[in-house]
């Protein structure tokens, strides 16, 4: 299990004394994910999920993060609303981590993504773009340009001298040319396959906000076109990217701006992924039961942008 945190019957009993949400049938740990310990929990009332937040999350960004939920939620996004306790708040502790409890959503990820799949996303995307424009708490993007470098210092050490070489100059040149001014709003940041439920080829809801922060919303696409546009072979599939791309521009057409932008954002995001990949592929604890992602697909993915010269190569 993806599990950093064990809970016990009695810290379990004690949490759910402060909810009134029923007693605890059943408490397992989930089999995926990286940053956060995470519980699907049944009660005589309903399923729910637990979130324990861990080390990376930082506390003081928990109020964003639940508060956007809710935000989305009351505006038609199907995302997960974090439950409130009998004292009126959703944050609040267990075995000594920050935590709380969400809804359930039906639905499964899609471990092969059709173009179905991707034109959904796309919509979804914009949906989410739209329905968080009026809320009012901001959190800046602690994973943009400038915190790549750092978690490059962090492994460099463990890769060889031309991949240090190359991970270098492309840190160098989005210092120097990552685009600005671009429409800007609340994102998702991390709107990969196992982060969409389908339930009968239908999207049926968008879960895990905890990367989610204000950037530009062309770059929230362009981490949509790595995620869900590349083969299992690493080939990039230009008519999946052409589904998503459609499907974001039925709900927001992308500006000029932010298509001369797509070739350029979609390499940055290529490379934030290759350096958190990289960075938990040295760090992760040897005891946590996780599985670690490989940060050479997505090497690949900055390798194949940097051949890209317009939004035509992404199918538009």
């Amino acid at each position: 299990m993806a599990v950093y945190t064990e809970v016990s019957a009695d810290e379990l009993d004690g949490f759910l004394a402060q909810y009134d949400i029923g007693t605890a049938e059943s408490f397992k740990g989930v089999a995926e994910g990286v940053e956060n310990s995470n519980y699907f929990l049944t009660t005589d009332r309903g399923t729910y999920f637990v979130t324990l937040y861990e080390k990376r999350v930082d506390p003081r960004d928990l109020p964003f993060f639940l508060g956007l939920m809710e935000h989305l939620a009351d505006r038609g996004i199907t995302c997960p609303r974090p439950i409130k306790g009998r004292d009126g708040q959703a944050l609040r502790t267990l075995a000594g981590r920050p935590a709380a409890i969400t809804t359930f959503l039906p639905g499964l990820w899609p471990r092969r993504m059709t173009l179905g799949h991707c034109g959904q996303v796309g919509e979804a995307l914009a949906g989410l773009h739209l329905a968080g424009r009026d809320f009012a708490i901001r959190r800046p993007n602690a994973l943009s340009v400038a915190g790549w470098r750092p978690l490059f210092e962090g492994a460099r050490d463990h890769v060889d001298a031309a991949l240090a070489n190359e991970l270098e100059g492309e840190i160098a040149f989005f210092e120097k040319h990552w685009p600005t001014g671009l429409p800007a709003g609340v994102i998702h940041a991390d709107l990969f396959n196992d982060n969409v439920l389908f339930l009968h080829d239908r999207l049926s809801g968008l879960i895990d906000f905890y990367f989610a922060c204000n950037d530009a919303f062309a770059y929230d696409v362009a981490i949509c076109l790595n995620a869900w546009c590349f083969e299992p072979d690493l080939s990039f599939n230009a008519t999946k990217a052409r589904a998503l791309l459609q499907g974001y521009e039925r709900v927001r057409p992308l500006e000029p701006a932010e298509r001369a932008a797509m070739p350029v954002l979609a390499r940055g995001a290529a490379l934030r992924f290759l350096m958190t990949r990289l960075y938990d592929w040295v760090h992760t604890p040897p005891d946590a039961l996780v599985k670690r992602k490989d940060p050479n697909e997505y090497l690949a993915r900055v390798r194949f942008h940097r051949t890209i010269e317009s939004i035509a190569g992404y199918g538009l």
